[in-house]
């Protein structure tokens, strides 16, 4: 594994800001067309992009013909099942049950990884920053990660948002430990295998595609184009180069950045508890990644 460097803080941070970002896109594109649709055609979107951008490359990708297995099962599970999970799921739970499922992914990732991913033991430093982060998020949230929407289908909602954490948790370890491979092929085939998923199940369960307003059209271009596209090459890179533990730590930032948008658009209150938030997040981060932080400014001392 390449050692931590200032540049993959860079990518986990541009990411933490990306994905936080998100949520509020989702929202306001399920104003203007059905769930499983959002999630196809923003696949299909950063599918053709990177489909573009892969092929001036090439179109490289490895030679070991037994990876295409697990790299199947790696891109249904990190687009096209989850992306259906939440978009259908956030119509019958709040929004702060999602942020908390979301952040709970870097504590699922810390066991998987232990024992999967050469070199990424768990360590107590390591395991008590995952949860001083987690407690920070949690406060952040406060009640509203488990107040009831009040919907019929809220139960079924909250299982299908656990299992894309669930989801995202494991498809990271498969994406780790497939062999070399070109980081831009692999977002490329990621988002290929999801879309193939995707499209049939978006006309089986809602039908042909929706007539879509001007600024739907615009949000679900944006939401393919960043938090799809280019947000899914930096995620394989990051996965690659760092581990899924380091990945892992764009979840912690995801809610500030929800909750700091959400004022910042829609004039939202901030929460009380926001400065005692971050400072935990930023603690737990701290701690988790002692070592990385240590050599990355020894270096530049």
């Amino acid at each position: 594994m390449q050692e931590i460097s200032g540049r993959h803080w860079a990518m986990i941070a541009t990411l933490g800001f990306v994905w936080g970002s998100t949520f509020l896109l989702i929202e306001l594109a399920l104003d203007g067309i059905t769930p499983v649709w959002l999630a196809a055609s923003r696949i299909g979107f950063a599918t053709l992009l990177l489909t573009v951008f892969w092929g001036f490359r090439g179109f490289r990708l490895f030679h070991d013909k037994k990876a295409y297995g697990p790299l199947a099962i790696a891109s249904i599970g990190s687009s096209a099942l989850p992306f259906f999970l939440i978009s259908w799921g956030q119509q019958y739970v709040t929004s702060g049950f999602t942020g908390i499922c979301m952040t709970a992914i870097a504590l699922m990732i810390l066991p998987l990884a232990h024992f999967f991913v050469p070199g990424e033991r768990m360590s107590p430093r390591k395991v008590g920053g995952f949860v001083i982060g987690f407690i920070g998020v949690a406060m952040l949230i406060g009640g509203n990660a488990f107040e009831s929407s009040g919907a019929e289908l809220e139960i079924w909602g909250r299982l299908a948002i656990l299992g894309a954490t669930v989801s995202y948790a494991c498809c990271s370890i498969i994406v780790r430990r497939l062999p070399p491979v070109d980081s831009v092929g692999l977002a490329t085939m990621l988002l290929w295998f999801g879309a193939i998923v995707i499209m049939p199940l978006a006309f089986w369960a809602e039908g042909p595609p929706p007539a879509v307003d001007q600024n739907t059209f615009v949000i679900i271009a944006v939401l393919g184009l960043i938090p799809t596209a280019a947000a899914n090459i930096l995620r394989v890179m990051v996965v690659r180069e760092a581990g899924p533990t380091f990945m892992s730590l764009t979840n912690y930032q995801v809610p500030i950045w929800a909750v700091l948008m959400g004022a910042l658009i829609l004039g939202e209150p901030l929460p009380p508890t926001l400065l005692i938030a971050l400072a935990l997040v930023l603690g737990g981060v701290g701690l988790s990644q002692y070592g990385a932080l240590r050599r990355l400014f020894g270096r530049k001392a």
